[in-house]
């Protein structure tokens, strides 16, 4: 899965859709209503951080119509998703979800929903990148192929650590265990604060996380980037190279996330909302945000985000399968 941004192609879009006469103010349900956004994550995580820089040019986007964020976190995104499918479809109630919806099916025996057909898929708007990161002081490996050494050398003296098991982070470290062709004993935590500072402490050895949340860490020397999970480099990471670079071409993961609705949205409704979540991470403002973040800004269709969709819960169940990940 790669994610690049593409000015001109974005530009021409949006002056296409101003040409045929469409604006993000078209088509509202209901102007004096907030619209109301659902992120099945806590306050402060990738999501909320990103969904709220962008709100102010949402706003503006949505003609000035209010947009409310709700944080429903649980179950692995499950709780905050059961209120999206289960809201009306009147495109007052939409959704920011991530990886894990689409992961979820295959860790867990049941659903509430169905994580495709359940929902309206609007736009896939970017990604946050992945790194693998090491203890310096445990991990004397400076890049992947001495971290596939070491881990061969010593099958049993590493741990990875991840946000939770079935998470899309056990799920990138996994996928760079299977490229490497290493058996690492796995050990999942509750949230991505714990599972970084005990890295940091040494009580487990390595881990995937996103690139924002462990900036600081980086740059003091706490930690030390092993490679970038994804096909491009990270800005603010500009001398670790991807583990594509590295030898392992198959490594390609990132956190993306996408705007989507309840099932049978209206499609003046879907386009509406698209329009103005494509306005609205187009501004100078919240492009200088993302870009802070590392966050890769790369708006799809809403045809080709379902196209996405399906093929990414394909994906990772083909993934799940391999590493034997199961619900605890």
């Amino acid at each position: 899965m790669t994610f690049t941004i593409h000015r001109r192609s974005l530009t021409a879009l949006l002056a296409s859709l101003a040409f045929c006469g469409i604006t993000t103010a078209a088509h509202a349900a209901d102007k004096d209503k907030p619209l109301r956004v659902v992120l099945p994550v806590g306050a402060g995580s990738g999501v909320d951080t990103i969904m709220r820089a962008a709100v102010p040019s949402l706003t503006k986007a949505l003609d000035g119509q209010a947009v409310v964020i709700e944080n429903l976190p649980g179950a692995g995104g499950i709780t905050g998703a059961s209120v999206i499918v289960r809201a009306p479809a009147d495109g007052q109630t939409i959704g920011v979800v991530s990886n894990n919806h689409v992961v979820n099916p295959s860790v867990f025996k049941k659903m509430p929903f169905d994580a495709i057909n359940d929902i309206t898929p609007i736009t896939v708007v970017g990604a946050t990148p992945f790194v693998l990161v090491v203890n310096p002081s445990k991990v004397p490996a400076k890049n992947a192929k001495e971290l596939q050494a070491l881990l061969k050398a010593k099958p049993d003296g590493y741990n990875y650590a991840s946000s939770g098991n079935g998470t899309i982070l056990h799920l990138a470290g996994a996928m760079f265990m299977d490229a490497a062709g290493v058996d690492v004993r796995h050990v999942p935590y509750k949230g991505v604060g714990p599972m970084v500072a005990d890295i940091m402490g040494g009580q487990v050895e390595m881990g995937v996380v996103a690139v924002p949340a462990v900036q600081g860490q980086l740059k003091s020397g706490a930690l030390k980037a092993i490679g970038v999970m994804g096909k491009s480099r990270v800005a603010s990471l500009p001398d670790v190279p991807t583990m594509a670079e590295q030898g392992f071409p198959g490594v390609d993961i990132a956190g993306w996330f996408a705007v989507v609705g309840p099932a049978k949205l209206p499609p003046a409704e879907v386009k509406r909302l698209y329009t103005a979540v494509v306005a609205a991470f187009s501004t100078p403002e919240t492009k200088e945000a993302m870009a802070k973040q590392d966050n890769i800004i790369n708006p799809m269709t809403p045809e080709a985000s379902l196209a996405f969709f399906k093929t990414e819960q394909e994906r990772y169940a083909r993934l799940v399968k391999k590493a034997n990940v199961t619900a605890e």
